[in-house]
C-alpha cells in the first residue's frame, strides 16, 4: 500500500484517469481471463464467453459437476469504489436472470440446475487476487 506501480508489475493497464474505453476493455479482458485460469483450476469448464443477448452479454457460462454456471466478472484496478463483487447490484441479478433465461431457451435446456456465481478480480497490486463466489445470489 502506498507503493508506486513498478513497470512489470500485474497486467499491463493504464492507471484508471478518465477512464478510456481501451482501458475499460483491457481490464475487463485481463480480469476474464484471469477469472477464466480460476475456474478451469477449480474444474469448471468454460462452455462460453462474453454471450451476446439483446439485454447485455454473460461474462462467462460453464459446466460445474453438471451444473450450468452463469458468471459475472467483476475486475478492479483498486478498491476506491468497493470490492469486485460489491457492483454486481440487485439491478444486475436481475438483468443477470434475464439474459440466463435466454440462454436456456436459445440452446433448449430444461431440467437442469444452474446457478450464479461471481468472480471478484482485484489487480491493486503485483499479484492479481481472484476471489470466487459460488452460489453468490438467488432471485425469487
Amino acid at each position: 500500500m502506498g507503493r508506486e506501480p513498478q513497470k512489470d508489475d500485474g497486467p499491463d493497464l493504464e492507471p484508471p484517469t478518465g477512464m478510456p474505453e481501451d482501458y475499460r476493455q483491457n481490464l475487463g479482458k485481463t480480469g476474464e481471463d484471469l477469472a477464466c485460469r480460476e475456474l478451469e483450476r477449480r474444474g469448471y469448464a468454460i462452455l462460453a464467453r462474453r454471450y451476446r443477448t439483446r439485454l447485455g452479454e454473460i461474462d462467462l457460462i460453464a459446466d460445474d459437476r453438471g451444473t450450468l454456471v452463469f458468471v459475472e466478472v467483476k475486475a478492479r484496478a483498486d478498491e476506491r469504489c468497493g470490492s469486485p463483487a460489491e457492483a454486481v447490484t440487485p439491478r444486475k441479478q436481475r438483468r443477470l436472470a434475464r439474459m440466463a433465461a435466454d440462454y436456456l431457451a436459445r440452446h433448449h435446456i430444461v431440467d437442469r440446475p444452474c446457478r450464479f456465481d461471481v468472480v471478484g478480480v482485484l489487480l491493486a497490486g503485483p499479484e492479481p487476487v481472484v476471489t470466487v463466489f459460488p452460489h453468490a445470489f438467488t432471485l425469487g
